[in-house]
């Protein structure tokens, strides 16, 4: 029976903590898998561009005319809507 409060400790910081990060990273790993030319992006850095090239490990962003820069997968933080960039 003493055990009881540290078992119902567990079972309340599982689903409060360790539950929905394991959904957020399946989450990014899904995003990073479906990244596509022309998808508009946002790095962890702040940068935001435009795809313009995928390898297994590595994103090329179109961040102006005629300016690319390589950045790991890794680093995409979040996929926006297409558009996004023009609206800015």
């Amino acid at each position: 029976m003493s055990f009881l409060p540290i078992i119902l400790m567990f079972v309340v910081l599982y689903f409060l903590m360790i539950r929905p990060q394991m959904k957020r990273q399946k989450e990014q790993k899904a995003m990073m898998e479906a990244l596509a030319k022309g998808d508009e992006v946002i790095t962890a850095g702040g940068m935001l561009g435009k795809v313009s090239k995928v390898t297994d490990a590595y994103v090329t962003l179109e961040v102006a005319n005629g300016t690319e820069i390589l950045v790991q997968k890794a680093a995409v933080a979040t996929l926006l809507p297409k558009g996004t960039i023009k609206a800015l």
